[in-house]
């Protein structure tokens, strides 16, 4: 272990290091951007037990699950991400990203599972007043 880690040590170049804090910093704007995007787009009663969604709504219901199916696709990718994101090291807003995924796919229990982050206050506090800042009214939450 120590061996390998002197080597890497050993190894290390300013240009491998300024490439390595590139790609921190870009990555983490990207995935801020991303999430930033979403959380303000989605409507302000979205976590409301009483909000409707049609699931087979428009007039090619095939075309609809195709879009059902990649939309819980994107929903997978965005939770393994978001784990990623969520270890030390590794930039980015984890959970924020976490929540996202979990937003997009479908399974039971998903309400309660997003009711659960949300009730962590950093999270909300977090999503609302970056709603605010695009003139967006805060989450409703039951």
């Amino acid at each position: 272990m120590f061996d390998w880690l002197s080597e890497t040590v050993s190894s290390l170049t300013w240009t491998k290091a300024l490439i390595g804090v590139l790609l921190f910093v870009v990555t983490f704007v990207v995935n801020l951007a991303i999430v930033s995007f979403i959380l303000v787009k989605i409507p302000a009663d979205h976590f409301k037990s009483n909000r409707k969604t049609k699931f087979w709504s428009g007039s090619k219901p095939a075309v609809h699950a195709l879009a059902v199916i990649g939309k819980n696709i994107l929903g997978i990718l965005l939770v393994a991400l978001g784990i990623v994101l969520s270890l030390p090291g590794v930039p980015g807003q984890g959970l924020l990203t976490i929540l996202l995924g979990i937003m997009l796919l479908d399974f039971p229990g998903r309400n309660s599972l997003e009711r659960k982050l949300l009730k962590r206050p950093e999270i909300i506090k977090s999503i609302n007043r970056l709603r605010g800042r695009f003139d967006k009214p805060p989450l409703e939450l039951d």
